[in-house]
């Protein structure tokens, strides 16, 4: 499942982004559902999972995946939280877009066989995104087959990085730092998608809602297994 998922996921925001007519304000609400979903499973499960792993101070390593996500994101244009802006001009490959998306992808595959609602948390994140940067290529003119090539290596790198994270012994020894970098990729990401939730900071009754909901579903699922 962590690797038919996440393909499934890219997939899927693919299949909407072409056949299907949908407005901004619903991907703006399945991404602060994502964000809020993401974020719970993050503080409610995955970070007392590292820290029960470990005696060592991690905190640095937190930070240092919040800090690397500031990076991808300046190389992406926010790629991950929804941000992109379209230049219909360009029909060369996103060469930079792509290889920060691919980082990104591969860190939040190495943690996902932990549990499965970290899994889900993941797919469900994946899926608006994959939605805007398949929007964002077919406004361009870059062809078809470059796009289809983007969107299979992007599917593959969360796999990846679970398949190199579980079957690779060098970096067992290290699984705990590398959690922690990506607790910290996943603290930026959720809450950039929960403050840009709303424009200029106005109350939105529907996104609220929708942000509580990923936090219930997150809270019983977590204690249900």
């Amino acid at each position: 499942m962590t690797i038919i998922l996440p393909i499934l996921a890219v997939l899927a925001g693919f299949g909407i982004a072409y056949f299907i007519k949908y407005k901004a304000s619903a991907i703006n609400l399945l991404l602060a559902f994502s964000g809020a979903f993401l974020l719970s499973i993050t503080v409610l499960e995955f970070i007392p999972h590292v820290y029960r792993n470990t005696e060592a101070s991690i905190g640095i390593f937190i930070m240092a995946g919040i800090v690397l996500q500031l990076v991808l994101e300046f190389l992406s244009g926010g790629a991950e939280h929804g941000h992109l802006h379209s230049h219909k001009t360009d029909s060369h490959f996103p060469w930079v877009l792509f290889i920060s998306l691919s980082i990104h992808a591969l860190f939040e595959g190495f943690p996902i066989s932990h549990t499965n609602s970290l899994l889900l948390a993941v797919v469900i994140h994946k899926i608006p995104v994959a939605i805007i940067i398949c929007s964002f290529l077919f406004k361009t003119k870059m062809k078809p087959l470059q796009i289809a090539g983007f969107l299979v290596f992007f599917g593959l790198m969360t796999p990846l990085g679970s398949f190199i994270g579980m079957y690779t012994s060098f970096l067992n020894e290290f699984s705990v730092y590398i959690d922690a970098i990506v607790i910290g990729i996943f603290l930026h990401i959720s809450t950039t998608i929960l403050f840009e939730s709303s424009k200029n900071h106005s109350f939105n009754a529907s996104k609220f809602i929708v942000i509580l909901i990923g936090i219930v579903v997150a809270y019983f699922l977590g204690h249900g297994h």
